[in-house]
């Protein structure tokens, strides 16, 4: 049986599939529309988080002026009074930057900061010592003469304080440097072999270093930056080992210096330096482990066998106790 012709030459059957189709297609816009319907909150809280840092922008950078302001008022206050009494000399100037710069701290205002606690901290450890003795009246039955020492000590303390806290400083990142030297020596040979530069060799060993030893990859990287723009290549290792109280490090930079003069194969010579370093750290190992007999004899004496006497003669001498009462 033929189907009538509805509309535009299409049967019941072709209208009712177009009906169907359009019906799905609208349902699908629908659908879309709500999905991706726009919060018109969003634009309005990107808005205001925006302009917040923009207005917390500008009030923090007057406030960090004002804080550098007040940092330089103060380095400018610590340096006249130590200008006034005649401590600021060159050569003391520079030996407490050269110490403070092989502790890692190298602003240029630690100099005077250093100098003023190293001038100040014995007569403020001196006052509260002697607040505390002869104003609170604190250990009433020393004789006159001990707590004159005491005074005489906390003075003694507050002047040798910032160089103990220098020196300390100064042997944690030597010894950090020393135990990772080693690898830094490897990586520098690799580098090498694969035909980097030296400048290129130093900047990717500190990359490569710098989640493990950033003490060294700091170094690394601060002589690669020299080597960049320095005259005198010369200069930039010696100012790595004039930076590090290492004697490792500078037979490290004697290297270098001749390998730069005479073109000698740096590879080869790094390899060398790089086993010798490691033969050290294993007989330093074998030396502390050779100590440590003797090291354990005191503690032996002291906590083991009493324990152990006590473990073996406790019964008997229960027994022989028992024995006599009995």
């Amino acid at each position: 049986m033929e189907e009538k012709t509805l509309l535009l030459g299409m049967t019941g059957t072709d209208l009712a599939t177009l009906l169907a189709a359009l019906g799905v297609f609208a349902m699908m816009v629908a659908i879309w529309s709500v999905a991706t319907v726009r919060d018109p909150m969003r634009g309005r809280v990107k808005a205001l988080q925006d302009r917040r840092e923009q207005l917390k922008a500008g009030i923090v950078a007057p406030r960090r002026r004002s804080n550098l302001a007040a940092k330089t008022e103060a380095t400018d206050f610590m340096r006249g009074i130590l200008k006034k009494m005649s401590v600021m000399q060159d050569e003391q100037t520079k030996l407490a930057e050269s110490k403070l710069v092989q502790a890692g701290i190298r602003s240029k205002d630690a100099v005077v900061v250093f100098m003023f606690g190293r001038l100040i901290a014995p007569f403020a450890l001196g006052a509260l010592a002697a607040f505390y003795i002869y104003g609170l009246g604190m250990f009433p039955d020393y004789a006159s003469s001990t707590k004159a020492m005491i005074v005489g000590g906390a003075l003694l303390f507050g002047y040798k304080a910032p160089d103990i806290y220098v020196k300390n400083l100064i042997t944690k990142r030597s010894d950090a440097i020393r135990k990772g030297l080693p690898d830094a020596l490897d990586l520098l040979v690799i580098c090498a072999e694969a035909g980097l530069t030296v400048d290129a060799a130093f900047n990717r060993v500190a990359k490569e270093l710098g989640n493990g030893y950033p003490e060294l990859a700091d170094e690394f990287a601060l002589t690669a930056i020299e080597l960049g723009f320095l005259t005198d290549r010369r200069q930039a290792f010696e100012n790595l080992a004039n930076r590090v109280d290492l004697e490792a490090l500078r037979g490290v930079v004697t290297t270098m210096i001749q390998t730069e003069k005479y073109g000698t194969p740096l590879a080869s010579s790094l390899r060398v330096l790089s086993a010798e370093f490691r033969n050290e750290r294993m007989m330093r190992a074998e030396e502390k482990a050779a100590r440590l007999p003797a090291i354990m004899t005191v503690p032996l004496i002291l906590f083991i066998l009493p324990v152990l006497f006590v473990v073996i003669l406790g019964p008997a001498a229960c027994a022989i106790a028992d024995n006599f009462t009995s």
